[in-house]
């Protein structure tokens, strides 16, 4: 466990100097990894982040945080087009608020995962550590089951002469396609490296 000053290597670590957001980093870890109560999924602890950076950026250029609704504004900058997210930047704005600047400063979950395991050292529960290979193992015992029935139903027809003949070679490969970069990953693959790593490259800068 360390703290989130001096040299930060990662954004999120970064963002927490530049925007002088004190404590946020022991926040975070402890909201990951339950030591206050239930643990907080990434995706949730990225979207408070960006909340926090929403509203030092509204402390820095003096505006009251009552006279711009944080939670809302956020939502419609993460939408990042349509008539809400015009107006909540055009808001801004007026206000003096670098709206590049602050997007800019948004994390996603992979990048709170990359600050809290890289520069936190933090981890989650044995348990929960365990999880990911409980899962993997579930997906890969179906591949088996379903590459066990499919090569007794392959026998079965060549036995009846519905097939040419048997011996075939059952191939079960479960794999996943990220929506948003096309990586086409195995399943167990992608559950052990938690992702495919896209959106560490997405939107503006490293999220790392």
């Amino acid at each position: 466990m360390t703290s989130e000053t001096d040299g930060s290597n990662t954004k999120v670590g970064r963002v927490i100097e530049e925007r002088g957001l004190d404590g946020m980093g022991a926040t975070l870890e402890a909201a990951w990894t339950g030591e206050s109560g239930e643990r907080t999924s990434l995706r949730d602890l990225a979207d408070e982040f960006n909340e926090a950076v929403l509203e030092a950026a509204l402390r820095e250029a003096g505006v009251s945080s009552l006279n711009v609704e944080v939670e809302s504004t956020y939502e419609a900058l993460r939408s990042d087009s349509g008539p809400e997210a015009t107006r909540a930047r055009r808001r801004l704005e007026r206000e003096g608020v670098d709206v590049e600047e602050l997007t800019g400063d948004f994390v996603t979950h992979q990048a709170v995962h990359t600050y809290l395991t890289r520069e936190r050292e933090a981890s989650l529960p044995e348990s929960d550590d365990d999880l990911a290979e409980r899962k993997v193992e579930t997906v890969e015992k179906l591949q088996g089951r379903v590459a066990a029935v499919t090569e007794s139903a392959l026998a079965s027809l060549a036995n009846a002469d519905e097939l040419d003949r048997d011996g075939y070679e059952v191939l079960v490969d479960v794999r996943a396609v990220c929506p948003d970069c096309g990586t086409d990953t195995p399943v167990g693959e992608l559950i052990r490296r938690g992702g495919c790593g896209c959106t560490d490259d997405a939107g503006s800068g490293t999220a790392d």
